[in-house]
């Protein structure tokens, strides 16, 4: 017999993918606004295209097997590969997060639809790096991953150029280096003009906009994908929400919560070409994803969403 809580939980999952609605993924070429396909963005570095949401892991999947957690986050990858995601980004830093995500995806059979993205993380030399790299394919249950990034700009020199031979090995398909916090901008800004890397990940928001001014041109000069990260500012732009109706044009855009609003913010960049919003909540999940649907904001809808969180 179910227990309530498993009821409870396949119930919400339940209504989560029939909240998706008629959410598709077409991997043909980019949907024309309006048509119900999760959008997709190209890699400039190959012409690769992949969906415009994709999903973190950072505390969302740190998780004991066996929870409650655990078993929501099931039914967050069967949403979120339902309604045509497929990026998934991790770091070996973050806690379990590696275990628990190669453990679903392993247990549901998903590898092959998946994504992939990690980090060298928190390492110095050659053989650290490439010791923690054989341990995040062990513990992500595969023999390659589709993006390695140098986290956080560090050990740069080494951990990039150790990417690199991965690369060329075909361990990882893409390298990339990433940040989170604004005062970094400048450096990164100045690694990718002199090593112009597949990807970079940045944070990027409604309120924090400092990738605008050198970062997103010199991505779009140099045909470096944009991941990014810190689209809802770890959670905190709901508090600054609460309370407030949606802007008068939010509906005729497809956008019905301000998540959607904050993520479209994000992709109405043309440089940025996937948003990784973590979640370890069903429903959460199926409305992320409701975000890859529909017209990028123009700019006064932009100016208007920046005048709401002033």
């Amino acid at each position: 017999m179910q227990t309530r809580r498993r009821f409870l939980t396949s119930t919400s999952s339940a209504a989560a993918l029939l909240a998706l609605g008629p959410l598709r993924v077409s991997a043909e070429a980019d949907p024309a606004p309006g048509e119900g396909a999760l959008a997709m963005r190209t890699i400039p570095a190959t012409g690769e295209k992949i969906p415009v949401i994709g999903m973190g892991t950072s505390g969302s999947f740190e998780v004991g097997q066996g929870t409650p957690e655990y078993a929501a986050l099931r039914d967050v990858l069967k949403i979120f590969f339902a309604g045509g995601g497929t990026v998934i980004d991790t770091a070996p830093t973050y806690g379990n997060a590696e275990d628990v995500l190669g453990a679903l995806l392993a247990e549901q059979g998903l590898r092959p639809k998946s994504w992939l993205a990690t980090k060298l993380s928190g390492v110095n030399g050659r053989e650290a790096g490439l010791a923690q790299f054989d341990s995040t394919l062990g513990r992500l249950k595969t023999d390659k991953v589709e993006l390695l990034q140098v986290h956080n700009l560090g050990d740069l020199k080494t951990q990039l150029a150790l990417a690199r031979e991965l690369k060329a090995e075909g361990r990882t398909r893409y390298v990339g280096v990433t940040h989170y916090l604004e005062y970094a901008h400048d450096e990164l800004a100045d690694i990718i003009a002199a090593e112009k890397p597949d990807f970079l990940q940045i944070n990027y928001s409604v309120v924090t906009r400092g990738a605008e001014k050198r970062i997103f041109p010199l991505a779009r000069d140099l045909g470096v994908a944009v991941m990014i990260n810190r689209a809802f500012e770890d959670g905190k732009l709901f508090a600054r929400v609460k309370d407030k109706p949606l802007p008068d044009w939010a509906a005729a855009s497809g956008i019905t919560s301000w998540a959607q609003a904050f993520l479209r913010f994000a992709l109405s960049n043309p440089a940025v070409t996937v948003v990784i919003p973590a979640t370890g909540k069903p429903h959460r999940q199926a409305d992320n994803l409701k975000a890859g649907v529909g017209p990028d904001l123009t700019a006064d809808e932009r100016a208007s969403l920046i005048a709401a969180l002033a």
